[in-house]
């Protein structure tokens, strides 16, 4: 009987090595980013029964009796995680990403896909976001050559092509917004200019006079100094209502600019966008904004919360470059861990959602920051000194059981 003591003593010692391991695991991982902490589960094992339980016997005058057992023991019976965030920390380093929320980065080597919260990347030597340390790229939709998204589409690669050239995109519509002041008087005249690209990529500059006609109504022109430069159908007018607000614009037709230059001719729809105008009593702040860009080449990059990887051009202008993707899991308890901050389904975590980021409970990211790791300094050392009194104490039971076992031993002298 001696030896079910000692016997329960070494499930102790055991258990709570297991402890201190899980411990010192935890701890080892303090600066790991995207890290998420363990804990031990204990249970007992199964007890023996010295004595069964009894109803009570009223005919003996006897009251029910409770079961007499001894436990056999202790046992580590599971290792959960605690999927608590971590404190995102700012790195500056625009590839880094953490996630606020539930999912997680999707990352493949071509043969196996798999899952984590550590967001330390970089662009590749082939343009590709990777995690340099594994070599796995990092998993989303590439925009096409417009800048648009179908996450429809089977997840690749995220590509940021630094240096790339982008063809220069001529005007096509001019918007006009701004006040025209009311309180001017007719024949008052303000002047803006707009740079208009030509299909080569050129800048130009043309002029947009107003001059107030009468009440409420003034007219617009445009013109350009430079030599060769033609303008059709580059007059119009503009009627504002009591209220400031347009009521009508009239125009000769299409402004139609040649250039002179061997530029195709620009053509803008009804000499421009004016009802985003105003009359009122204030100053004349109208300007003329011309969409189109000359030539340029990928510069920098920007992550939005949402996850969209906005390429920015030497030449001002932006575009979409792809979507980050994340995963969920119905039991992200179930994951496993593979080692390098790498995580895996198994039978029990459910197979990945893969979706955007701000849906699903997929939670929002972070660019320029990193999540560290949750462990909790202060609970480890407390369950430490835990885990070493518990191993203690269990060890002096053995030693208890050796010396009662050695005194029965010497019975016999």
């Amino acid at each position: 009987m001696l030896n079910r003591s000692m016997a329960s003593a070494v499930s102790g010692l055991k258990a709570y090595q297991t402890w201190l391991d899980v411990i010192g695991n935890n701890i080892a991982n303090l600066a790991t980013p995207g890290f998420k902490a363990s804990r031990v589960r204990f249970e007992d094992v199964m007890s023996h029964t010295l004595r069964g339980a009894s109803v009570p016997d009223p005919a003996q005058g006897r009251g029910g009796r409770n079961p007499a057992q001894v436990g056999l023991g202790v046992l580590a019976a599971g290792i959960d995680t605690d999927y608590a965030p971590g404190t995102p920390t700012a790195t500056g380093k625009m590839s880094h990403m953490a996630i606020q929320g539930e999912g997680y980065f999707v990352v493949a080597d071509g043969f196996r896909t798999y899952y984590t919260r550590d967001g330390s990347f970089d662009l590749g030597i082939d343009g590709r976001l990777v995690n340099p340390s594994t070599g796995l790229y990092v998993m989303g939709w590439q925009a096409d050559a417009n800048g648009a998204i179908d996450t429809s589409q089977p997840l690749s690669p995220i590509r940021i092509p630094i240096g790339e050239e982008m063809d220069a995109m001529p005007s096509m519509s001019i918007v006009i917004p701004g006040n025209l002041n009311a309180a001017a008087a007719t024949g008052t005249t303000y002047t803006t200019d707009v740079t208009v690209i030509d299909s080569l990529g050129f800048r130009h500059s043309v002029s947009l006079t107003f001059e107030k006609t009468g009440t409420n109504t003034w007219s617009w022109t445009y013109s350009s100094s430079e030599a060769g430069v033609t303008l059709t159908n580059a007059t119009g007018t503009v009627e504002f209502d009591d209220q400031g607000n347009v009521l009508n614009v009239t125009s000769a037709g299409d402004l139609t600019i040649q250039w002179g230059n061997g530029a195709a001719d620009t053509v803008i729809p009804g000499g421009g966008d004016f009802p985003r105008m105003t009359q009122l009593a204030a100053g004349s702040d109208a300007v003329g904004v011309a969409d189109g860009w000359t030539a340029g080449a990928l510069t920098s990059f920007a992550i939005s919360v949402d996850g969209v990887v906005t390429g920015i051009y030497s030449n001002g202008a932006t575009k979409a470059l792809g979507q980050i993707a994340l995963a969920t899991f119905a039991n992200p308890g179930g994951l496993l861990k593979e080692g390098q901050n790498l995580l895996s389904p198994s039978p029990n975590s459910g197979q990945a959602v893969i979706g955007t980021p701000v849906t699903g409970g997929r939670g929002q990211i972070a660019a320029g920051y990193l999540e560290m790791s949750n462990v909790d300094l202060a609970e480890e050392f407390t369950n430490m000194i835990l885990a070493e009194r518990g191993f203690q104490a269990n060890s002096r039971v053995v030693t208890t059981s050796d010396e009662v076992l050695q005194d029965l031993v010497n019975l016999k002298r």
